[in-house]
């Protein structure tokens, strides 16, 4: 069985004594606190303190949690909350469109799923909750470069892999397909990263008014575009009207 590793799990309990206990603690109130000796409770404070974990007060020396544990549990709220939210209004999308319905937010350098809804069909379909995609060639990555300033940036920053023929790689045509995507709401990907595959995004905005994720609608080219070989208009429409419903349901208000 293996180990757990001993600085961890005294750091992990250090965190939950700040969070605990009294709003700020001295060295020695932490160290009595966990059995630890006062250099040993020293370490692991400025280590925590170095990542934003954990704060200390300049005037009496005493420590409280940092704001980088805020952010983190923003984060998880946020993504948690962007799922709930999304549930029903995917759910229909699915319904209405005939095809998968898939939601992605930002995670590092690519295009997380965190909600996959089947093709209400019989085919056999595979869950991809969980699997990554590219920021600079799918609709829902677009729509994410397009309005999250750092998820623009990633994009820029990122080798632009050329998937197929279609697929834009160069940083002046990925920016016009950024402006087209926000002068219209939505971005499209035909063909630019699987052949025979088509998908329309639009973006997710919490109550202030920030991009917290993207919603889309894929499927075979054939049925997502039509003869001019742009997505059908109804589809659309559609996508926009999800997104719109659950940015509303998250406080955004009307867009």
């Amino acid at each position: 069985m293996a180990r757990n590793i001993q600085s961890l799990e005294r750091a992990a309990a250090m965190l939950r004594l700040l969070a605990g206990g009294e709003r700020r603690l001295g060295l020695s109130d932490v160290a009595s606190a966990l059995g630890l000796a006062k250099g040993t409770a020293h370490g692991i404070l400025r280590t925590l303190q170095a990542e934003g974990f954990v704060e200390q007060d300049p005037a009496s020396g005493r420590y409280q949690l940092g704001a980088e544990l805020l952010r983190l549990g923003n984060s998880y709220l946020d993504v948690h909350e962007l799922r709930a939210r999304a549930l029903v209004w995917t759910d229909d999308l699915a319904r209405a469109s005939g095809e998968s319905v898939y939601v992605g937010v930002l995670h590092k350098s690519g295009v997380l799923i965190m909600h996959h809804v089947f093709r209400p069909d019989d085919s056999r379909q595979v869950l991809e909750v969980g699997a990554m995609q590219p920021l600079h060639s799918t609709a829902l990555g677009k729509v994410l470069s397009a309005y999250d300033p750092v998820a623009h940036t990633e994009a820029l920053d990122a080798e632009r892999e050329a998937f197929t023929p279609r697929t834009v790689t160069d940083a002046a045509g990925f920016e016009e397909v950024l402006d087209l995507t926000r002068a219209r709401g939505w971005a499209a990907d035909v063909e630019e990263t699987w052949e025979g595959l088509a998908s329309v995004a639009a973006p997710i905005h919490d109550r202030r008014r920030m991009p917290v994720g993207a919603v889309a609608v894929a499927g075979a080219v054939e049925r997502v575009c039509g003869e001019s070989g742009e997505p059908r208009p109804a589809l659309v429409a559609a996508v926009r009207d999800c997104a719109r419903s659950v940015s509303r349901d998250l406080g955004a208000g009307r867009f």
